[in-house]
């Protein structure tokens, strides 16, 4: 058991690497092409900081792991909420701007209901998988054609101002984009066999270890990056990250998963988890409604959010090893 233990620590770790590297060569090349900065942001980064999801689940879903895909995807999302948005506001309170509540926060809303009416009959069909990678890109383009008319834009500025002090030559963005691709794909499987290993040795199913260990580990990208966004004061980034990220796992991580092996739901993916993660984004509407001033998710609500994944994981637990 110690050896698929050291290949989850090693894995992780190896992946979270990998998957910097693989963003920062990917968006060098992009730059050296003339890519504009907002685009290399939404798509570039946008793809990267979620590549440990998606290349995690494509995998378990190739080597018939389903829980693991599906636990992996929706753990992410209800950690990143719970946990990251919640360790974010308490380092610093963030800012909710108005058309976050308008746009984004609906859309996600949108596309976590979606996802719900889809395992209601307690399948994820190959129709059902096609279905969100069309709304996937369909979004992309949408929130592309948006930015880019945009006159200034955060995220643009933001990415334009890091590749300035961070220039790299083609040859070495070239290198760091194929070695983080191969690395990741080394680390994941390296992550899912060892995290199928543990659960098989305890008797757990592999989606309560995909909804908490593979779940945290490959959310720390976007930990990384909005507490690195908050503290820089960046809050429509650290709040853009959490929920691009979530738009990411539910709709492609989930649809390439589902394209690659369609399969049967647990019922307590819907009636549990699915549960958890539309009363988590419905929260953030609560906490981001600002009443006669400026909407902002404060350190009290913080709090509550990381009380909320502890309470979460610590259920997943108790009901997972009583006999």
């Amino acid at each position: 058991m110690l050896l698929p233990f050291l290949a989850i620590l090693m894995g992780l770790a190896l992946l979270v690497w990998s998957a910097g590297r693989f963003v920062e060569g990917s968006a060098a090349v992009a730059g050296h092409f003339g890519m504009p900065p907002l685009l290399i942001g939404m798509v570039v980064v946008g793809f990267g900081t979620s590549a440990p999801e998606m290349v995690v689940s494509a995998l378990a879903a190739s080597q018939g792991n389903p829980g693991l895909a599906l636990g992996n995807a929706y753990g992410s999302n209800i950690t990143n909420i719970a946990l990251i948005l919640g360790i974010t506001a308490l380092i610093s309170p963030i800012a909710v701007q108005s058309q976050v509540m308008r746009k984004e926060l609906p859309i996600l809303t949108g596309v976590t209901a979606l996802a719900a009416w889809q395992l209601w009959d307690g399948m994820l069909t190959l129709t059902d998988a096609l279905v969100l990678l069309g709304v996937f890109f369909v979004l992309m383009a949408w929130s592309i054609r948006q930015g880019m008319t945009q006159k200034a834009d955060a995220l643009g500025a933001e990415i334009a101002e890091e590749m300035s002090h961070r220039f790299m030559p083609l040859r070495s963005a070239v290198l760091w984009l194929v070695a983080g691709l191969v690395l990741l794909i080394i680390s994941s499987r390296m992550l899912v066999w060892g995290a199928v290993d543990v659960a098989q040795g305890f008797g757990v199913s592999d989606l309560i270890i995909g909804l908490t260990i593979v779940a945290v580990g490959t959310s720390l990208p976007e930990l990384a990056s909005s507490v690195i966004a908050a503290r820089k004061g960046e809050h429509d980034i650290a709040l853009g990250n959490i929920l691009g990220s979530n738009l990411f796992n539910t709709l492609a991580v989930v649809g390439i998963a589902g394209t690659i092996s369609p399969m049967a739901v647990a019922p307590e993916v819907f009636y549990r988890d699915i549960a958890v993660m539309s009363a988590l984004t419905l929260s953030l509407f609560v906490f981001g409604y600002g009443f006669r001033k400026p909407g902002r998710i404060n350190r009290m609500e913080g709090g509550l959010l990381v009380a909320c994944f502890l309470a979460y994981t610590a259920y997943l637990i108790s009901t997972t090893f009583t006999p």
